[in-house]
């Protein structure tokens, strides 16, 4: 691997740690040891969605810029009395992504390896095995022969399940492949926002976020924003790359090192047209690359943060990614830095005036 830089460092530790939604523990104290050195104080929501605050101008406009902290994942329910272990998806997941892939079950005493399995082709009648195996038929495999082995390894239902996965910088140093980009990234953004405002005079409150719950229907934000009140929300997540074999640019746009992505729509919310356009002029004055997209279904934290009190101005700005919801998704590290950079320019420029004349444009 080749030697790590210190965003390089950090971008590990962040997709190394453990967390589905209802689990965000781990990776919350990663974060919070990261962000902590350029906030003026941490705290948490009921939920456990973590607000880091810095103070520009305090009587300034508030500003969210949220990641949020779980990764899909699994759960288990059930052990069997020969040892294998059913499981919920925690998340959205493909079932053709799934199988014999190794996970790490998280367990009250340790961790324990496991594999996902199911029945093999070569025992199935001819027309099954031209379909996908259902979730529902699938199960983990430990290397246990009972019940009472699996209890005595610490194991039980409601156990948190994470892909294992090695983070991983590729030949072309640009690209980086780990699990959990959906949406560790979205974390690093925010405490890399707030690492550069450190020493900068900025007009407003800047509020960086790792929310809890993000994958199982927009939670943690619609928590921390109630907390928080915000004038101005950005999400900041992943979002499709169209740029593999067989998608066309009708079907996904974008691709992995063209810049940030603009998300003019998805399922969750109709983005907030000032806002949008302060955003782009900003990136185009600095001459900061950014693409659009438009995603007919799915949603950010944005979904849940505009709808806050009596309404937020809110856009989601995304991270081109391959792969996403999988043990290994591939993402570039010039969007990466350029949303950063985008950001924070941003965010130098909302003055309480400013904001107004968004919110009313």
């Amino acid at each position: 691997m080749a030697k790590l830089d210190e965003t390089l460092t950090m971008l590990k530790d962040l997709t190394d740690a453990k967390g589905v939604p209802g689990n965000e523990r781990e990776v919350r104290d990663v974060m919070k040891k990261y962000i902590e050195p350029f906030a003026d104080e941490v705290t948490t929501d009921n939920l456990g969605s973590l607000i880091a605050k810095k103070v520009g101008d305090e009587n300034g406009p508030k500003i969210m810029v949220a990641g949020h902290l779980d990764e899909v994942g699994f759960m288990i329910t059930q052990i069997d009395s020969k040892g294998f272990l059913r499981f919920q998806t925690v998340g959205g997941w493909w079932s053709q992504v799934m199988l014999a892939q190794r996970v790490t079950i998280v367990t009250s005493t340790g961790e324990v390896t496991g594999v996902i399995g199911s029945k093999p082709p070569h025992i199935l009648p001819p027309e099954a095995r031209k379909k996908p195996v259902d979730i529902k038929d699938m199960f983990i495999d430990i290397g246990a022969s009972s019940r009472e082995e699996v209890q005595e390894w610490g194991v039980k239902p409601g156990d948190m399940v994470v892909p294992h996965f090695e983070f991983t910088v590729m030949n072309n140093e640009k690209m980086l492949l780990a699990k959990a980009w959906d949406n560790r990234i979205g974390c690093a953004i925010a405490i890399d926002v707030l690492r550069n405002l450190k020493d900068e005079k900025h007009p407003n409150i800047v509020y960086g976020v790792g929310t809890v719950q993000e994958e199982v229907g927009l939670r943690g934000a619609r928590t921390a924003a109630a907390k928080i009140q915000p004038d101005i929300g950005f999400g900041v997540d992943v979002g499709i790359a169209g740029d593999t074999p067989g998608v066309s640019d009708k079907e996904a746009s974008s691709k992995m090192g063209e810049g940030p992505q603009i998300i003019l729509y998805d399922a969750s919310m109709v983005s907030h047209k000032g806002l949008r356009d302060f955003v782009t002029d900003t990136a185009d004055e600095h001459n900061i690359p950014y693409q659009f997209d438009a995603i007919a279904g799915g949603g950010t934290d944005s979904g849940a943060i505009h709808l806050t009190a009596n309404g937020v101005p809110a856009l989601s700005i995304t991270i081109a990614t391959r792969y996403i919801h999988s043990h290994a998704a591939m993402l570039h590290r010039d969007d990466y830095e350029n949303a950063v950079k985008l950001i924070t320019e941003v965010i130098k420029k909302l003055d309480k005036e400013t904001v107004a004349k968004i919110t009313f444009d």
